[in-house]
């Protein structure tokens, strides 16, 4: 009882704390168990009378949502930013799970591709688009009358750099997982223990993240990577990536369905439905899917901060 009454009193994280990278192995909290954490964000959010929170559907801000509405019910609303990069069905996934357990969900649309900067793909594309992302959400909060928005951060995306922390930083967003030290297990098993629909749900990122930096991102190829992924999905294979190089499909699945995607049947219809979106080569990366592949290569030192 004393740990959750600590935690319901501790201050949010300062911006240097969750904007710097860190060492993986120093977590808040690092000695409790994924039930302990659960009881302590329950104890973390008695303390906010109204919260909007960041929501996308993925595990993570749907474990923050879940909670949320469990400990604050109406007074939690959430919030999903709509774009073209955005796919569809993540968005059906979303609204259908939190319809499941009763949660309000505001649909804002937002405009990150009428940002010349944002479109042209800088390495610190997902700044700019967080920060279009966190105006909406502020001025939802404002209407709703809550002094907090929040979003899904876990300490394990405190190991790595990711620009959009900057723009939570900039706009007071609080990041109640990483806060009490959630790594990706604690929250599997929370959405385990909740039966949410995303327990097991694999990342998908928004679709930018498929284009690398410096290609210009347009309307024309988010739907095609949109597309090019549904076919894979189609054919039943859960991670997948298809990364756009200009006529090229770059196909990333799960090295051990490597050989299914590859059987001549299969691997037949893939590469004529792919072709049929608008991409005149197929290409399957042997290493297999692999999160942040875009990400080689990048001299993170240079990269704006």
């Amino acid at each position: 009882m004393a740990v959750l009454a600590a935690c319901a009193s501790m201050p949010p994280m300062s911006a240097p704390d969750l904007v710097s990278i860190r060492d993986p192995h120093a977590r808040p909290l690092a000695g409790l168990d994924w039930s302990a954490r659960l009881e302590a964000l329950r104890a973390w959010l008695t303390v906010h009378e109204r919260v909007v929170v960041a929501y996308s559907g993925g595990v993570d801000s749907s474990v923050v949502l879940r909670v949320a509405h469990d400990v604050l019910g109406e007074r939690a609303r959430a919030v999903i930013g709509r774009s073209d990069s955005y796919a569809t069905h993540e968005l059906d996934l979303a609204l259908a799970q939190a319809e499941a357990f009763g949660a309000h969900v505001e649909i804002v649309t937002t405009g990150e591709l009428s940002d010349p900067v944002f479109a042209s793909n800088p390495t610190d594309r997902c700044y700019h688009c967080k920060s279009e992302l966190y105006r909406q959400l502020a001025a939802v909060a404002t209407r709703f009358g809550a002094a907090a928005v929040l979003d899904g951060t876990i300490a394990d995306d405190l190991t790595d750099w990711r620009p959009g922390r900057r723009a939570a930083a900039e706009h007071e967003v609080l990041s109640p997982l990483a806060e009490l030290g959630f790594g990706k297990a604690d929250v599997r098993a929370v959405a385990a223990h909740y039966g949410l629909a995303s327990s097991d749900k694999p990342a998908s990122p928004c679709l930018a993240s498929r284009i690398p930096y410096g290609t210009l991102i347009t309307r024309e190829n988010l739907s095609q990577v949109e597309q090019a992924e549904a076919v894979l999905r189609r054919a039943g294979f859960r991670e997948l990536r298809v990364r756009h190089h200009g006529e090229v499909a770059r196909i990333e699945v799960a090295l051990a369905e490597l050989a299914r995607l590859l059987d001549p049947d299969l691997r037949e219809k893939v590469v004529a439905d792919i072709r049929a979106v608008g991409y005149r080569f197929v290409a399957v990366d042997l290493e297999g899917f692999k999160s942040g592949n875009l990400n080689r290569g990048i001299d993170r030192n240079a990269m704006p901060r």
